[in-house]
């Protein structure tokens, strides 16, 4: 079902798709997507792909910035996001509102990496904040979309966020994924929770 639809969600997203692309080779001669490596089913590592809405050297543009502002280093251990990202470029901050950014990702899902609903893929260090959760994060496919996406996004705390994965995981039906489907429609359009 998820490859069925990531199949056809591509094809009718494809203008939209088209469009972005010409946009973003218009505004950066950077690369187009950006693979960050994160952590799927069963520990296994693979790239989740984006529209890149950073600058090219987003590493040390963010280590800087961690060391000249130690609140908003806090803020990045806590909950690895920031509410002003000084890497994000203009046209990447209206892309990420949107959740644009995130098209690419139905490559992951038509590859078998991911699904269209689960948890929200995470990197290495973050199932660390996981603990007892991480057996829970790592028996589902993560998801493009998911509880945390339709629940606030940003406006959660990361510890609701793991709960909201464990508890998805933990009570899994069909009926609960087009639900999730459904109410993500809204949520994105509304921008709700997204920085």
């Amino acid at each position: 079902m998820d490859i069925l639809l990531a199949g056809v969600g591509i094809l009718l997203l494809l203008p939209l798709i088209l469009g972005l692309v010409i946009v973003l080779k218009m505004k950066d001669s950077g690369p187009l997507l950006y693979g960050h490596r994160r952590i799927g089913f069963g520990g296994r590592e693979f790239r989740c792909w984006k529209f890149r809405t950073m600058v090219v050297n987003g590493d040390e543009v963010l280590e800087q910035h961690l060391r000249e502002n130690p609140d908003q280093a806090e803020m990045w251990n806590e909950q690895r996001k920031l509410v002003n990202d000084p890497r994000v470029t203009p046209i990447g901050a209206i892309m990420r509102k949107l959740s644009l950014d995130e098209l690419p990702q139905l490559l992951n899902v038509l590859s078998g990496e991911m699904s269209l609903v689960g948890p929200r893929p995470v990197v290495q260090e973050e199932l660390d904040h996981y603990a007892s959760s991480t057996r829970h994060y790592l028996s589902a496919r993560p998801g493009l979309s998911g509880l945390w996406q339709i629940s606030g996004r940003s406006n959660t705390t990361y510890l609701e966020r793991v709960q909201m994965d464990r508890f998805y995981v933990m009570n899994w039906n069909p009926w609960m994924d087009l639900r999730i489907v459904f109410m993500t429609i809204p949520a994105v359009a509304m921008s709700r929770g997204a920085h």
